[in-house]
């Protein structure tokens, strides 16, 4: 590791008393270790600084010699190394690490969750035995997940009109007022949940999609946040590239109002969209296959690359 690799580490460990080494970011968890540690400190703490690994190689190297600690993520107390997923979920399980943050263990409080009869009805079909129950589990990104199994060290029993459903201490916040149905898809049958504590997210919108709205003259922004040299290559008309100036435009629009974003696939667009729903922009949209999709599906005269 070099010393300018060692001083960066150095300096963030010493600037913030709660550092969390991982893959992607505390709003975008990008594997299921990180996500597991994110979710414990999110029940824990208000404030922690992160680390994405994945956009800086020589940290992602240099944090593991500094630690001599071969995985990610990494959680540093004050300074001092706490370990990897399986101890700080180990710690947490045990008190130690709410002593390590100073902060009290906060009281399991039981959400109330709707679960309507045929939803139930599902679920009773779907148990093999009376130690099985319905498992509810939802991720700091909102990420929902309905499982059956038996109930774990940790695990709150919740009385959803009969039918007894466990929820993790993580997930019992984000779960209070949700509710599940089932529902006919044109796919089968599925679960459907509403939860009114889910955040506004990226909604994606597919070229045609696009396309109709701009015939209809639906006033949205349509943002290009590829370069100035792919614009000059192809552009969707009405679009407008991303630049300081623009991002600063953007930024006093009103919170309501309709953004498209694009780029050339939708990758690069995505993390823009998710950028502006973070600064509580509600009417976001991602252009699915970006200026490739429109070209492919709506405007052949759009050259592609």
């Amino acid at each position: 590791m070099d010393e300018t690799t060692r001083q960066q580490i150095q300096s963030t460990l010493s600037s913030h008393p709660v550092v969390l080494y991982m893959k992607g970011s505390r709003r975008m968890p990008m594997c299921g270790f990180s996500s597991k540690v994110v979710q414990i400190l999110d029940g824990l703490i208000d404030d922690y600084h992160t680390v994405n690994v994945l956009h800086e190689p020589a940290i992602r190297d240099g944090i593991k010699e500094y630690s001599s600690w071969p995985t990610i993520p990494q959680l540093y107390v004050r300074g001092e190394l706490v370990g990897g997923c399986d101890i700080v979920s180990d710690l947490f399980e045990s008190g130690e690490l709410q002593k390590k943050l100073g902060v009290e263990a906060r009281p399991a409080v039981l959400p109330k969750i709707e679960v309507t009869p045929r939803a139930a009805e599902a679920f009773r079909g779907a148990l093999e035995s009376e130690r099985d129950r319905v498992r509810v589990e939802i991720g700091p990104r909102f990420e929902h997940d309905l499982s059956i199994g038996e109930k774990q060290s940790g695990d709150l029993e919740v009385d959803a009109g009969g039918l007894v459903l466990l929820v993790d201490p993580q997930s019992a916040p984000r779960a209070n007022g949700m509710r599940i149905d089932y529902v006919d898809t044109p796919q089968g049958p599925a679960f459907k949940i509403e939860n009114p504590n889910e955040p506004p997210k990226v909604k994606p919108l597919t070229a045609r999609d696009l396309k109709q709205k701009l015939d209809a003259k639906e006033p949205l922004t349509l943002v290009d946040v590829r370069t100035p040299q792919e614009r000059e290559i192809a552009m969707i008309r009405g679009a407008r590239l991303l630049d300081r100036e623009s991002m600063e435009e953007l930024l006093e629009l009103e919170r309501d109002t309709l953004l498209v974003f694009h780029c050339h696939h939708g990758v690069r667009s995505q993390g823009a969209a998710e950028h502006f729903v973070a600064q509580g922009f509600r009417n976001v949209h991602n252009l699915v296959g970006g200026i490739d999709a429109w070209s492919a599906e709506v405007d052949a005269s759009v050259p592609r690359y």
